[in-house]
């Protein structure tokens, strides 16, 4: 039976240390106990605050991981300086604004390509593989592929914070967008959001290849422990 591939975002971990300024709990650690749990990617954004994974994070699970390696990153250049220093397998551009929680919506292409355009170039020049992470939204699916992204990550977090009367429209806008991306010749991806309850249907989404979660399985993980919690959401991306 195939599933979507999991990455499993570790930054969580990371934020949790960074609350008391100590050392542990430790990301590295973490990324090597999802791997155990089936993981097929690591992923993690280093912020330009450094809020939750630090640049040491960033250097070890790169040379640590034996499963798939993916930064997310702004498109700006100190992170293209780094990523093209780490190397991972996948960088996948990111807004960031310092006040935010946590991301919150896609990149705007539209009206980011001078500053995008370079560092997409630098990165896929160096063999790295880059994608685009956007809300559900045609134009900036579309900008993604003439822009020459190799995938697109949609932004799920319409989605899980949908309430019932507008579940089915925020999946609609999914769909459309994955199909879009396909046709455009791009590899989709998808996260924001997502949890053990909610994935399903993101998962019946047939172009989509690849999910990027992080915050539901930290979660769990504090109950289960982070091997089992990555075997559990493995489970629910069985197609």
């Amino acid at each position: 039976m195939n599933r979507v591939r999991l990455g499993v975002n570790v930054d969580h971990v990371a934020t949790l240390r960074e609350a008391r300024k100590t050392t542990e709990p430790d990301p590295v650690t973490a990324a090597m106990l999802a791997e155990q749990g089936g993981a097929d990617q690591i992923t993690f954004h280093l912020r330009e605050d450094r809020r939750h994974i630090q640049n040491r994070d960033a250097r070890l699970i790169s040379e640590m991981a034996q499963t798939m390696v993916n930064l997310e990153m702004a498109a700006n250049p100190e992170m293209q300086e780094i990523a093209l220093a780490l190397h991972p397998d996948s960088v996948t551009l990111v807004p960031e604004r310092r006040e935010e929680i946590t991301t919150e919506g896609g990149l705007d292409l539209l009206r980011l390509t001078d500053r995008v355009s370079p560092v997409l170039r630098a990165l896929q020049e160096s063999g790295i593989k880059v994608s685009a992470f956007v809300n559900a939204d045609q134009p900036q699916i579309k900008e993604a592929a003439r822009l020459g992204f190799n995938a697109v990550e949609i932004h799920t977090g319409e989605y899980a914070n949908a309430g019932r009367m507008e579940v089915e429209n925020t999946l609609r806008a999914i769909r459309d967008s994955a199909a879009a991306a396909r046709r455009y010749g791009m590899h989709v991806h998808a996260g924001h959001g997502l949890t053990y309850h909610n994935v399903h249907s993101i998962v019946l989404i047939p172009e989509i290849e690849e999910l990027n979660i992080g915050h539901s399985i930290i979660s769990r993980a504090v109950f289960a422990g982070m091997e089992q919690a990555v075997r559990e959401m493995v489970e629910l991306l069985r197609r």
